[in-house]
């Protein structure tokens, strides 16, 4: 392990993902289900695997069709939309100490599922995941490149779902909700307009 590459990886992709699309769906959906830590998981999952395919496959990201990228990426965040306004608050209704903990533990891992195929789809051709390939290709230590973004993308992640816990205590769940699909909505028509570029 190169101590060194891990600080390098990690100056280098922390400031990039901050103002990435993938930080404000990460609070929104954290807004949304008020299971942050099962987001930050699902996230930090997703993350690592594309931090893992970066390293493995170097500087052959960079050769991904950036339109395929942007397309699927929409697809994913006009898709996360209308399963958030469809979602009515019936599940935040159920009774019993019983049903809430199963309701919360089965919430969870649909939350966490739902945040990683978000974040997965979402990361695809990012700056982040080309500057970790670019990172690995040049400084031989690729594990510790890898090391290094991880711990980068999660820290943001964890403060995105930190974000989105403040969001929850001053916004009713039905205006967080209108919120989170506007939101996703803007990030799918801001992934198409990479196309016309």
């Amino acid at each position: 392990m190169d101590p060194l590459a891990v600080l390098t990886a990690f100056v280098a992709i922390f400031p990039a993902e901050l103002p990435d699309k993938t930080m404000f769906a990460s609070m929104v959906l954290t807004a949304r289900t008020g299971h942050p830590r099962a987001v930050w998981a699902g996230a930090t999952a997703a993350f690592a695997v594309h931090a893992a395919i970066a390293v493995a496959l170097g500087r052959v990201l960079y050769l991904l069709p950036r339109d395929v990228v942007s397309i699927l990426t929409a697809v994913m965040f006009f898709g996360g939309a209308l399963l958030i306004l469809r979602e009515g608050s019936d599940v935040d209704e159920e009774s019993g100490p019983d049903a809430d903990d199963l309701s919360s533990r089965d919430r969870g891992r649909v939350v966490a599922r739902a945040a990683f195929v978000v974040v997965f789809v979402a990361e695809w051709g990012d700056l982040t995941q080309l500057t970790t390939a670019g990172l690995a290709a040049r400084t031989g230590s690729p594990w510790s490149v890898w090391l290094g973004a991880l711990l980068a993308l999660s820290s943001v992640a964890a403060i995105a779902v930190t974000a989105g816990q403040a969001v929850m205590k001053v916004l009713p769940v039905g205006v967080v909700r209108r919120v989170a699909a506007a939101v996703f909505v803007g990030l799918g028509v801001l992934s198409l307009v990479g196309l016309a570029r």
